[in-house]
């Protein structure tokens, strides 16, 4: 017996001319359900070990740099029983994979020994409200600085006008009065974050910023104090006005690239209407069980994984999918959470629910993804844990040498060294990898892209060769009869019979075609499928084959077909043809435009492989190639220095695009091939392939793009407040000004 590439089944004995690792298995209708078909990847993974143990997810509201993902990772996966630690710096998580017995509060009290404030999560019912909470409360501060900026501003004139003697002191008291609250209460961001690194012994980016406005402040009273003439209120506020700004803005741009993860966790609905002995109950999702029966009404969200028993309606899956057009759906078809019923009232009786099920398990493999480190993340993080101390000598020495230049004049010296500590904060550096990878991931899972692996992008932008299987990929495996109009009605009926004994896909082909048509299959006796070549029974005293050409007696020809032989007569060959994936020309387009070598590689008959190539535009082609030949091919391909991304759907698959640099299956593959792909393909439409390879070729770029803009500001910056000539008002403008630059640079990827 065969293993189709389809899906993975035991398939019945092969009815073509196919070599046996080309033969097609039963096929699943991608109209089942589309997130099951991509989710059962995250079991194949935990069962392989790449998610181990228990997840815990914690919540980092104070995290915002990549000195943090580093501090938090590095303490969590010290602690006992931990094995690994992701940190989601848009999200502000931290994903744990831990042993059973390991319990959230005690990594809660690990992360607040080192200053971090952590919160656990209840993965199954994640949302975006914390993030929400924390942008209120930085409009809040912000709209308190910038009330108080504006009022000293008033004061501050009064001085410059000319005011002197006891009217300037009292100006200046009165702005201490006003400023000193403001900073006490805006800048608490800053402040908290800044106490919790120093109380974990450690320097973290919020440090030199807190320093700086302290310092301000500090020498504002003593100014004050001492009836100087220059005092600094107007300046801390201002600071710590545009610091928020910069914070604010940071976080915004975080959300405008909100994450696929975070879509898709957005999907699941909080409550479901459950059917507790015919009456309905509205219930958490989270409480809902394998067997319990929900009502869905028209308009609203699926709550769980599950078979529909009663009612008929349509289903909207854009939003997991990117299929435009909905479904039909009634008993027996099976629905993921996160659709939507368009049209008619449904029973749903739940499979899986919660973290159980289908896309919350996607959820989590791309909230992986999105947290996994590539080489990019390594080293920006180095830099920036390097850039720490580095900030704070480089603060030290510019007052020590101010302070013996001025000779003794600590107010320069200290103003020089805080404009030092705020300009040189990396926070553009931190940025620098996340905002784009986060960008990137979601703009192709919208295209119906979900990206397992969080080096994929990386591994994509260099691929310069693809290799596509044909059947279930190039084409959507699912073979139609061609030819039957050959066939009388009689001969039509004995081969429904004999196709009615297997399950393979062409003899299903037969078999549908004649339900349809109206055909009822004939009578025979001792139906047996022989593995192999086919299937055969008795008629009288007639023997009746259907299957291979070289065991009917046929000639075997150039295209896709199987054989009928009915008794003495001569064979009858019916020919099928596969239906070419939507977008499949497009996407061989769009590859030979970005430079790419395209292959087709297939187990099929030269003539179907030829004619499909000519068809797609694609020179090289190989027919008749077994699994191990498909891997030797992307070996080969590789031994000549080529970055090959392989596109296949069947076990025929699974080497190669395991061996493979990069690797896309469809959602219809086989488990195995989705479980050895990086990327898995929602919708049925082939088109976002090359998109992918684009968007991946652009996050590339947007990625040296941001560290170039981050090593040019440093190079400009600090020299400017080393010598004097920037104030820490304008360091606070130069660093949000940034941040905000590689934010937005890596916003682009979403257009």
């Amino acid at each position: 017996m065969s293993v189709a590439p389809a899906t993975g089944r035991l398939a019945a004995a092969p009815l073509t001319d196919l070599p046996e690792a080309e033969t097609w298995d039963e096929h699943v209708s991608a109209s089942a359900c589309p997130a099951c078909l991509a989710a059962p990847s995250a079991e194949q993974m935990a069962k392989s070990g790449d998610i181990k143990g228990a997840r815990i997810m914690l919540s980092l509201p104070t995290a915002h740099c990549a000195v943090c993902i580093s501090d938090v990772e590095r303490e969590l996966d010290q602690q006992p029983g931990v094995r690994s630690s992701r940190v989601n710096l848009t999200l502000k998580r931290v994903s744990v994979d831990a042993d059973a017995g390991v319990e959230p509060a005690a990594l809660i009290a690990a992360l607040d020994r080192i200053g971090y404030e952590a919160h656990e999560l209840d993965p199954g019912l994640l949302s975006a409200t914390e993030t929400d909470k924390r942008g209120r409360d930085l409009l809040m501060r912000i709209g308190v600085a910038g009330f108080a900026m504006m009022n000293i501003m008033l004061l501050s004139i009064a001085v410059w006008s000319g005011a002197e003697a006891s009217t300037r002191d009292l100006f200046h008291w009165i702005s201490a009065a006003i400023a000193l609250p403001t900073v006490a209460f805006a800048g608490q961001p800053f402040f908290i974050s800044a106490w919790g690194a120093l109380r974990g012994g450690r320097l973290g980016m919020d440090v030199p910023i807190s320093l700086a406005i302290i310092l301000a402040s500090a020498i504002s009273v003593f100014e004050t104090a001492n009836h100087g003439h220059h005092a600094y209120f107007d300046a801390a506020v201002m600071l710590t006005f545009f610091l928020l700004v910069g914070r604010y803005l940071d976080y915004r741009t975080r959300a405008v690239a909100r994450s696929a993860a975070e879509e898709l966790a957005a999907l699941e609905v909080p409550r479901a209407t459950l059917l507790r002995d015919g009456v309905e109950v509205v219930v958490p999702v989270g409480d809902l069980k394998p067997g319990d029966l929900v009502r869905i009404r028209p308009g609203a969200r699926v709550p769980a994984d599950g078979e529909v028993t009663e009612g008929q309606s349509e289903s909207d899956r854009s939003l997991l999918t990117g299929e435009s057009l909905p479904v039909w759906v009634g008993p027996g078809v099976l629905l993921s959470a996160g659709e939507v019923n368009l049209t008619g009232p449904l029973t749903l009786r739940v499979t899986a629910a919660g973290k159980d099920s289908s896309l919350h398990r996607m959820a989590d493999l791309v909230a992986m993804a999105e947290s996994a480190k590539t080489k990019y993340t390594s080293l920006a993080e180095r830099a920036a844990r390097a850039y720490a101390p580095l900030v704070h000598l480089l603060s030290f020495t510019a007052f020590g040498f101010w302070l013996w230049l001025t000779g003794g004049d600590l107010r320069v010296a200290v103003n020089i060294s805080a404009a030092v500590l705020i300009i040189t904060c990396p926070c553009a550096l931190g940025l620098a990898v996340p905002a784009v990878v986060t960008a990137a991931s979601g703009r192709l899972f919208r295209k119906g892209l979900l990206i397992k692996d969080g080096t994929a992008l990386e591994r994509l932008a260099e691929v310069d060769t693809v290799v596509f299987d044909k059947t279930g990929t190039l084409t959507m495996g699912t073979p139609e009869p061609e030819n039957l109009g050959d066939l009388t009605a009689g001969d039509f009926a004995l081969a429904a019979a004999l196709a009615a004994a297997s399950s393979h896909p062409l003899a299903r082909a037969i078999h549908l075609a004649a339900e349809a048509r109206g055909i009822t299959p004939a009578r025979l006796d001792d139906l047996r499928e022989v593995p192999g070549y086919g299937v055969e029974g008795r008629l009288g005293d007639e023997i009746l084959s259907l299957g291979r050409a070289d065991w009917v007696g046929a000639e075997a020809g150039e295209t896709t077909a199987t054989h009928l032989k009915i008794g003495a007569r001569a064979p009858i060959t019916l020919r099928f043809a596969d239906n070419l994936r939507p977008g499949a020309e497009a996407a061989i387009a769009g590859l030979r435009a970005q430079g790419m070598a395209v292959w087709l590689v297939s187990g099929d008959v030269e003539g179907a492989v030829a004619a499909l190539a000519h068809r797609l535009g694609i020179a090289d082609w190989r027919a008749g190639v077994r699994p191990a030949e498909k891997a030797a091919l992307v070996a080969e391909l590789t031994g000549q220095g080529g970055h090959v991304l392989m596109v296949g759907d069947g076990l025929n698959d699974t080497a190669a695009l395991a061996s493979a640099h990069a690797s896309i299956s469809p959602a219809s593959a086989l488990d195995a091939a989705r479980t050895a792909s990086d990327i898995v393909l929602l919708g049925q439409d082939l088109e976002p392939v090359a998109e992918a390879i684009a968007v991946s070729r652009s996050a590339r770029r947007r990625i040296k793009q941001n560290f170039a803009i981050s090593i040019l500001y440093n190079i400009v910056a600090v020299p400017l407040a080393l010598i004097g000539l920037a104030t820490p008002l304008w360091a606070a403008l130069a660093m949000s000004a940034s941040s905000i630059t590689v934010s937005l640079n890596s916003l682009r990827l979403k257009k």
